[in-house]
């Protein structure tokens, strides 16, 4: 605690890192303020009852997939009607198809390996797409939370302008994008200006912003059950940070490949002698490489079984996959996992451009042979930490349906012991406490050098 307690004067003591950090704070109280603005057309009184009103209808369970993801991302905004209803996510769905796309287009390809200016018109490019992804997204939105309240006639009066109109469409769909680039700006300033990570940050206050009243709930219904509701609590905080733990060890796993490097050194007597070099040096292959993707796009395909109730209603097993608390649900949800794990980690870890770089650059894995070998003992090595890597990643999505009901009594705290919520949380942290350390670190180098030179000149 000591030790911790001295790291924290060092980071306020450092002007600029302190400066930055208040920097941050500031656009994280800014981004939080504008999430609960409403749209001018609805009246966010009303909006708290129609949303409680939904909730007990059952619309809890039928909407916590990716709408429930969405809506954690956003801080809650996008289930109030906020003109930050949209969030991050337009650019986040931009940055994916951008990334995809870079697999399969040559001009996208060559921009990734132009530097600083290939990633500055990438950059450039992933803001315009993520202006279209809001012009199909607003529209959405919109037809969703009309379609959702209006067969209620008792809350009419949510809507000051009449929900089918020109007036209620064209100035909430400007505003909803607007919002959304507002979202995409804070970020960026926040990479530029603040510590770093500015979009993933965003997404994090997000998430917790939804931790303090989900655990409140928690509490209330745990007290109410009598004398045990205390233990209960006590011993759910302690299984959370377990799995907190687990999530952090997910994420920073790493299988380490050795590799060497050969250099050409000028011997005495004007022979070139091969000298291999004594220190060695690693390639982390990451157990779960493709992090949080695998989830939501699984999460993105549940909607499909879904739908097919609507062809027999009366089917229970089908009426499962309504329910993200249901067997048939997780089960399906755990396999694509894993599926998209492997997808994800095959398309994004280029294990030829890898065994490429090594050979140019004169590195090699000990006795294994610099090109093909090289890149298909990569490849083997990658394909067999990536099956534990995937069902860990499956076991924490479905986590909180098997924590919830028999262990945890409410929806949204559960949704907190698992999932891409709480590997989101984790990953962001870790980043941001790593990012710290870096300048932490380089302040303390820079500062001794300068201590050692006024030593030696006096000045």
């Amino acid at each position: 605690m000591k030790e911790f307690i001295q790291t924290l004067k060092n980071i306020w003591s450092l002007k600029e890192l302190r400066e930055k950090i208040l920097f941050t704070l500031g656009i994280i109280l800014v981004y939080r303020f504008a999430s609960y603005i409403s749209l001018p057309a609805i009246n966010l009184a009303e909006v708290g009852d129609l949303l409680e009103h939904y909730k007990n209808q059952g619309g809890n369970k039928q909407g916590a997939g990716l709408l429930g993801l969405l809506s954690s991302f956003t801080g809650g905004a996008f289930s109030h009607a906020s003109v930050m209803a949209l969030g991050i996510m337009p650019y986040i769905s931009a940055s994916i198809i951008v990334q995809l796309m870079g697999m399969a287009i040559p001009y996208l390809q060559k921009l990734q390996k132009d530097g600083e200016s290939g990633r500055n018109t990438l950059n450039q490019i992933t803001r315009w797409l993520t202006i279209g992804v809001c012009l199909v997204q607003a529209p959405s939105y919109l037809t969703s939370i009309t379609q959702l309240f209006l067969p209620y006639a008792q809350f009419q009066s949510a809507y000051y302008v009449e929900p089918n109109s020109i007036m209620f469409w064209l100035p909430s769909i400007v505003i909803l994008v607007a919002g959304s680039v507002f979202a995409m700006w804070l970020g960026e300033k926040i990479t530029d200006k603040g510590i770093g990570n500015g979009i993933s940050i965003l997404i994090m206050v997000g998430i917790l912003s939804r931790l303090p009243e989900a655990f409140v709930q928690e509490m209330a219904v745990q007290n109410g059950k009598g004398g045990m509701g205390s233990i209960m609590i006590l011993i759910e905080v302690l299984f959370w940070m377990l799995v907190v733990l687990l999530a952090v060890i997910l994420s920073v796993a790493v299988r380490k490949i050795p590799i060497q490097y050969v250099s050409r050194a000028q011997a005495r007597g004007g022979v070139n002698r091969n000298l291999m070099q004594g220190a060695r040096q690693w390639i982390p292959l990451k157990v779960n490489a493709a992090g949080v993707m695998p989830i939501i796009f699984a999460q993105a395909l549940m909607f499909v079984p879904g739908l097919l109730t609507k062809f027999d209603e009366s089917n229970t097993f089908l009426a499962g996959f309504k329910n993200v608390f249901s067997w048939q649900y997780n089960v399906l949800f755990a396999l694509l996992i894993i599926i998209f794990s492997f997808f994800y980690t095959a398309i994004t870890i280029p294990v030829n451009q890898m065994a490429d770089d090594l050979k140019r650059n004169g590195g090699l894995v000990p006795k294994v042979r610099p090109g093909k070998e090289t890149a298909d003992y990569l490849d083997d090595i990658l394909s067999k930490i990536t099956l534990p890597g995937a069902i860990f990643l499956s076991i924490f999505a479905v986590l909180p349906a098997i924590v919830h009901g028999s262990f945890v009594q409410t929806d949204a705290f559960a949704l907190f012991f698992g999932g891409t919520s709480l590997l989101i949380m984790v990953g962001v942290i870790l980043d941001t406490v790593q990012q710290i350390n870096t300048y932490l670190l380089n302040h303390h180098y820079d500062g001794l050098m300068q201590s050692k030179l006024s030593r030696t000149t006096g000045y």
